[in-house]
């Protein structure tokens, strides 16, 4: 057994991973969680659909971040790597119709959280509840528990806080003024897998979904399903398209195709020459309910038009307005910037002080990326840890 104490701050996925890979090192590992329980945020999500990683081949998995610095750490522990993790834990997987991975039908999240966290408390490993951090030094980090203020000295701080999103799981993203304060990089936080805004034509459509799509946006395109929302659109492909939208000003444009399958001019010919074109949407080109009521919107002019209409089908336009308020989405962008981080994630103007999850600077799309990411920095800070010390002691 290490003697030197690590402490981490925050009972994520993160904080959780980089306590167990410590913990299997010999480490003497505390975790100090401000909330009464365990990865609140992480049950939260698994309310709607508990998938983990997902199986796309590694290329295509890691194209899903735009970091360099997240792939590296991605690859290094990878998708498959997670799913030996969770079989080690006694969770078996399968893999969805969409390529994600999820734990077997008996499998609720409580079950594999409480899973993990005996595994955890077989490896020694102490979590302190209730315990809200409020700063720290070079040697010290500073908690408060029952209105009391304590000091713990540690030898390695692993700060995994999380970001800015859903609040009422703990993720509140009080750390940023904190670090800012000691004038560590923060990239601004700001809404990610998030629904956009529209203009309130599209409102009428609350509800409806549109299947079997194209969605893209300056040459990025995602397929999958949305659905209309009172303010606006929401769903994977939307969430897929937040981080190249956020390169621009809103308002901006994205586009929809309607019939991926088909080219326009093949719905030119099959338009042609007819006179009742919603008859033969439906029928011929098998539009949904949803989709013919979106190309209702058009006036009549571009509806009526068959080369017009051809083009609105293959490429049609919907004006965003915003993200979602940050506190309703599922994730956030920016954090802990990479020049503030040396390549193990240790902060450059703090020895012994390291970041992790999602309170880093980089951004996944829903599907299984986003708690992977978390999964892989907790392995990567636990390795250069123990890898440090082994050089120490050697």
């Amino acid at each position: 057994m290490h003697e030197n104490k690590i402490i981490i701050i925050g009972a994520g996925p993160a904080g959780l991973m980089a306590a167990q890979h410590l913990a299997l090192k010999g480490f003497k590992v505390h975790i100090y969680e401000q909330n009464k329980a365990a990865a609140r945020k992480f049950l939260v999500a698994g309310n709607g659909g508990f998938n983990l990683t997902h199986s796309e081949n590694l290329e295509s998995f890691l194209d899903k971040y735009g970091s360099p610095e997240i792939r590296n750490i991605v690859q290094n522990f990878d998708n498959q790597k997670v799913v030996q993790w969770l079989a080690d834990l006694g969770i078996t997987t399968y893999v969805g119709s969409s390529g994600k991975v999820f734990p077997t039908k008996n499998f609720k999240p409580i079950h594999v959280l409480k899973a993990w966290l005996d595994r955890l408390e077989e490896l020694g490993v102490i979590i302190h509840y209730e315990h809200t951090f409020l700063n720290f030094d070079l040697s010290t980090v500073i908690l408060r528990k029952n209105g009391e203020e304590i000091e713990v000295n540690y030898s390695k701080l692993i700060l995994a806080m999380g970001g800015g999103s859903w609040k009422k799981t703990g993720s509140d993203a009080k750390w940023v003024e904190i670090l800012e304060q000691k004038n560590i990089s923060i990239t601004p936080l700001e809404s990610a897998n998030s629904g956009y805004e529209t203009n309130s034509v599209f409102h009428q459509l609350q509800g409806q979904y549109l299947k079997n799509i194209k969605v893209s946006f300056e040459g990025h395109q995602k397929t999958g399903e949305i659905v209309f929302t009172k303010y606006g659109i929401e769903g994977s492909p939307i969430y897929y398209l937040n981080r190249f939208t956020r390169k621009y000003n809103f308002p901006l444009t994205i586009n929809i195709d309607l019939k991926p399958n088909l080219t326009e001019q093949e719905i030119v010919v099959g338009l042609s020459g007819i006179d009742k074109i919603s008859s033969v949407l439906k029928k011929k080109f098998k539009l949904s309910t949803t989709a013919l009521n979106l190309l209702k919107t058009l006036d009549k002019e571009n509806y009526t038009d068959v080369d017009k209409l051809s083009k609105l089908i293959k490429k049609f336009p919907i004006e965003v307005l915003s993200f979602r308020p940050i506190d309703e989405v599922i994730s956030t962008a920016g954090g802990v910037s990479f020049p503030s981080l040396k390549s193990n994630f240790e902060l450059k103007d703090f020895p012994n002080v390291y970041c992790v999850g999602e309170m880093v600077d980089w951004e996944a799309p829903t599907g299984g990326y986003l708690l992977q990411a978390c999964f892989s920095t907790g392995v990567w800070v636990a390795k250069a840890i123990a890898d440090f010390e082994m050089d120490i002691d050697e």
